[in-house]
């Protein structure tokens, strides 16, 4: 029959299996790494996902393909930026606040993540001229010298 393997033939495979099995040197029963899989952010050297913003650049309709180095390359930019925001607030740990201004302070990051939410991100510093304009005018008043230099005794009397 053509589906059923005799005894005849089974005690031939074997032995050929075993040789094939010995003749090659680069296998062997153990696993090269001792069964522990290696992460893309471990190889990369990385404390960022990179697996999951593959992902998220898939799903997020950014482009039709995304190359295997571009999530990478992406997680270090973004862990770079966020490391300079963390010391420049003279904080050694990154906490979302430092993702939040290391995006939204890049162009080009802002551009791509401009409708992403960053939970407990908390918004960027923006003070309106005209709040600063009057702050500059009032702190003006309250130096006598320039109050007698510049006449602004009246614009006293006028904020009064």
């Amino acid at each position: 029959m053509h589906g059923t393997i005799s005894d005849n033939e089974k005690t031939l495979v074997n032995p050929l299996l075993d040789l094939c099995h010995i003749s090659r040197p680069w296998y062997s029963d153990k696993p090269k790494n001792d069964g522990k899989n290696k992460t893309r952010s471990s190889r990369a050297g990385l404390q960022f996902p990179v697996r999951r913003i593959h992902r998220l650049l898939r799903k997020g309709c950014y482009a039709e393909c995304v190359g295997a180095g571009a999530p990478v390359y992406l997680a270090a930019v973004v862990l770079e930026l966020a490391g300079n925001a963390a010391r420049d607030n003279k904080k050694t740990r990154i906490i979302p606040r430092h993702l939040q201004l290391a995006i939204r302070n890049d162009e080009e990051l802002n551009k791509l993540l401009s409708g992403v939410t960053i939970a407990q991100g908390g918004v960027l510093p923006n003070i309106q001229a005209v709040l600063l304009l009057e702050e500059s005018i009032t702190s003006l008043l309250n130096c006598p010298r320039e109050k007698e230099w510049y006449g602004c005794w009246r614009m006293e009397v006028a904020f009064a």
